[in-house]
């Protein structure tokens, strides 16, 4: 166990409250957080997953997905158990729900270890993904610090219900993330997720302010999330932020304790992508969909294909230094 960041007493006896995420639990003694890897001690919170690491893995970091960041570059992937949300529809569930604490399973190995299996790896990124970082927030913090000495770039891939506290204390040490923005109404999230929209837009915002490289993941599931309008507000709020932000949007699949909803058609990833290039959007990519039409990055400028992608091969054709090699368009990413 690793006595936690970021909480607070509430003054009520050795009641907690946790600032982590945006649930802010309040914690009585020997009680855990909506996440179920954190645990108040006698009035000090600890967190239970900081030693055991569930999985580690060498990804293309177009996996993740980024596809504006150090293209063609792998990134050292690791993860603890361990999730904030509850999604009824989760692709990760065996990582990500944790029931109680003695199922949280995992290896002790310590941040500078997993640094230097990343050094050994000859990868240029360690990419906090999987489950849900936030939650095994410590962890990230100590390796991401360790990390940046030694030269790597550090990348999350989250839900986005992070605090500004937590926001604050990791940014320093963060160079890009993918934050899945599963819909844009708070009923989806309360009901599918188990928890709010407006942290994870604050999130977007705020990592964007601070020169985090950010991209976005949309899992369109139909029935859900696939409403017109909807989908025309999500895309409007990207706007809003960034019209340079990549956005993936993304094939639901049956999972987890969603099974009665079929797989999305391909034709409503392609419509979902269409309007947002035809709003204003400069880069939409579609995820788990065998066609290079919304796989490629293309200037927008002069529309030359800069980048080819065919699953996880990338090849970087007319792109130097940032700027279209036709016409010199300066092209928004995270490029050395």
């Amino acid at each position: 166990m690793k006595k936690a960041l970021l909480y607070e007493n509430t003054g009520e006896g050795n009641v907690v409250r946790c600032l982590l995420c945006g649930h802010h639990c309040r914690i009585k003694e020997n009680q855990l957080g909506v996440c179920r890897v954190r645990k108040n001690i006698a009035g000090d919170l600890y967190s239970l997953n900081y030693d055991k690491v569930c999985a580690t893995h060498l990804d293309p970091i177009e996996k993740k997905p980024l596809y504006h960041f150090l293209p063609a570059s792998t990134s050292y992937s690791i993860a603890a158990m361990g999730c904030n949300f509850k999604c009824t529809f989760c692709q990760n569930y065996s990582l990500s729900v944790v029931e109680t604490e003695s199922r949280i399973f995992g290896e002790q190995i310590p941040p500078e270890k997993l640094v230097q299996a990343a050094l050994n790896s000859g990868s240029e990124s360690i990419s906090y993904t999987y489950s849900e970082p936030t939650i095994y927030f410590e962890l990230m913090l100590e390796t991401a610090k360790l990390a940046r000495e030694k030269g790597l770039k550090n990348v999350m891939v989250t839900n986005g219900f992070m605090s500004a506290e937590a926001l604050e204390m990791m940014s320093p040490y963060l160079d890009a993330a993918n934050i899945d923005l599963k819909a844009f109404r708070e009923s989806f999230y309360k009901e599918y997720c188990g928890a709010t929209l407006a942290p994870v837009l604050e999130t977007i915002k705020g990592m964007k302010a601070k020169g985090i490289w950010v991209e976005l993941t949309t899992l369109l599931i139909p029935g859900l999330n696939t409403d017109k309008q909807e989908i025309g507000e999500l895309i409007s709020f990207i706007l809003s932020v960034d019209d340079m932000m990549p956005w993936h949007v993304s094939r639901f699949f049956p999972q987890h304790r969603l099974l009665d909803v079929p797989p999305t058609p391909t034709g409503a990833i392609y419509e979902a992508l269409e309007m947002g290039r035809d709003r204003g959007l400069k880069f939409v990519y579609a995820g788990n969909v065998a066609d290079e039409r919304f796989a490629h990055t293309h200037c927008p400028a002069c529309n030359a294909v800069l980048i080819e992608r065919r699953g996880y091969f990338t090849n970087v054709k007319k792109f130097s230094d940032g700027k279209c090699g036709s016409c010199g368009q300066v092209i928004s990413g995270v490029w050395r």
